[in-house]
């Protein structure tokens, strides 16, 4: 019998290697696995490569993780905002290297990784610095239909870290509105798909046409309480 349903957020870590790529889920503050990032933390793996939208606010949930020195490099879209004093720390120390993606070909880049496509080329950022490697060196480019492209390749994952609404035995998963983000394309792009949900429902209720990760993706569910994790933000909100 087919069921991906963990007891705890430790069985649904566990694995995870020290060097690991880490895809973590959210939109600003929407749709972060908090408590995921609260055990990976807890798990102790260390010398991470992280991707997400962001690079954490305050010292919570992703800046908590960057805080405790778990994370070599960080790829995201955007990474200063007015409360992420931790990122800027260590990136201004040589802590923390940062791989700077725009938001789309950061989207495309992991949906690319899960659709199983090699590479592909993309206008946004030709002529610019977002047009080199790591290294300094050029990426390559392509002119198409007279307009200039620039080679992308896909972001792959060891575990992806993902919250959504509702799950059931089989993995298949439903998100809440925008706290959905980058959760789908992310579990498809990772060896590991861990998710939270608040609610796990029966076998068969939900509905085939409302399922936006089916279970094929998932290989751990861990049920999160709704009202703990509201109280949580209220008081992450105030401290902020």
């Amino acid at each position: 019998m087919i069921n991906k349903i963990v007891q705890s957020i430790a069985d649904g870590l566990a694995g995870i290697k020290d060097g690991s790529t880490v895809l973590i889920g959210g939109f600003g503050t929407a749709g972060i696995p908090d408590e995921l990032i609260d055990g990976l933390i807890v798990h102790g793996a260390k010398d991470l490569t992280v991707v997400n939208n962001n690079a954490g606010n305050a010292e919570t949930g992703l800046a908590a993780l960057l805080k405790a020195g778990r994370v070599r490099k960080i790829i995201c879209s955007f990474p200063r905002q007015a409360d992420s004093q931790v990122f800027d720390g260590l990136y201004r120390s040589g802590k923390l290297e940062l791989e700077l993606v725009p938001q789309g070909n950061l989207a495309e880049r992991i949906r690319a990784a899960g659709a199983g496509i090699g590479a592909f080329f993309s206008p946004t950022g030709y002529g610019t610095d977002l047009a080199k490697n790591a290294d300094g060196s050029l990426k390559e480019t392509r002119e198409i239909n007279g307009k200039h492209y620039v080679l992308e390749m896909p972001i792959y994952g060891d575990v992806a870290l993902i919250k959504a609404e509702q799950g059931d035995r089989w993995g298949n998963l439903t998100y809440r509105k925008a706290a959905r983000n980058f959760g789908p394309v992310m579990a498809t792009a990772a060896k590991k798909t861990v998710a939270t949900v608040h609610e796990v429902v029966q076998l068969g209720t939900l509905n085939p046409e409302h399922i936006v990760t089916p279970g094929i993706f998932v290989h751990a569910i861990v049920k999160i309480d709704r009202v703990a994790t509201q109280a949580g933000g209220q008081k992450n909100a105030a401290q902020r």
